[in-house]
């Protein structure tokens, strides 16, 4: 019988460099709404604490929160794809429809996160209310959680879609074969897509770590961003592959290692209290 032989991913290389100046401009937009998110998120968490489940958030609430979070997330990850698609918008367009379009890029691609999200809020709701009829199923809750996101991590969809992330000039060459209509806008959710293929599994950790942890937010954001800027990104989405997997045979015996599963945490004594 033939012997099977895995070898990780290799290395792709970045996408090509663009001018000073242009890079300059759309790493400072990308970097002050990613900052202006990373303050909501971190304002609204300490109001917040954590505790399993969607933590009362209604839906509508739930995901303008999320779509705060992930713009704090991956907007700077984002960068060489917007970056490349802005120098196009500035060829075609200027003043405020080269303003509009920009604004349509980066809504699409959040809209693809939002709609994530929906799957997010859902995850959330279930595993609240599993934790709240069994408090010791969090452990094998948070196990799950960890399995599932190493094997994303080492998953040939993983691989695919950092690589379309990795590449943006390819990218561009079909998306300037969309039909005009709403372009900008479909441009920036078909990368969105490409991208919740690519760190879906890195977001279902925040079941066990925490809906609010911004700590893990923060570790997270890091993951995304060198895992699609820096020349040895796929080899490091193997390095966080086996750190999952490490993390989900503990969790069955470390509840310090799911913090966002503790049904006897501050918040929720504050509600027990106010029900009281």
């Amino acid at each position: 019988m033939p012997h099977l032989r895995l070898a990780p991913p290799a290395p792709t290389r970045p996408g090509v460099l663009l001018p000073r100046r242009d890079l300059a401009a759309a790493w400072i937009l990308l970097l002050l709404l990613a900052a202006l998110a990373w303050v909501l998120t971190v304002g609204q968490s300490r109001h917040m604490g954590m505790e399993p489940g969607t933590m009362g958030l209604a839906l509508p609430l739930f995901l303008l929160l999320w779509v705060v979070m992930m713009a704090a997330m991956m907007l700077p990850s984002v960068a060489p794809v917007a970056i490349t698609w802005v120098r196009a918008i500035n060829r075609r367009s200027a003043g405020p429809a080269r303003a509009l379009r920009i604004a349509e890029f980066i809504g699409g691609y959040l809209l693809a996160w939002a709609g994530f999200g929906l799957l997010a809020y859902g995850a959330l709701a279930a595993t609240g209310r599993l934790v709240d009829r069994d408090p010791g199923a969090a452990r094998w809750i948070g196990a799950a959680a960890f399995l599932l996101a190493a094997l994303q991590q080492f998953g040939p969809l993983k691989r695919v879609c950092l690589r379309h992330c990795r590449s943006p000039m390819f990218q561009l060459l079909r998306y300037s074969r969309f039909r005009p209509w709403a372009k900008d806008l479909r441009v920036g959710m078909h990368h969105g897509l490409y991208c919740v293929g690519c760190c879906w599994g890195l977001m279902i950790v925040l079941i066990p770590l925490g809906f609010m942890n911004v700590a893990a937010m923060a570790g997270l954001a890091a993951v995304i961003f060198l895992e699609k800027l820096w020349r040895g990104g796929p080899w490091l989405a193997w390095a966080v592959g086996a750190v999952f997997l490490v993390l989900a045979v503990l969790a069955p015996f470390q509840d310090w290692l799911l913090p966002g599963l503790d049904t006897s945490g501050p918040a929720m004594d504050q509600m027990t209290g106010r029900a009281g």
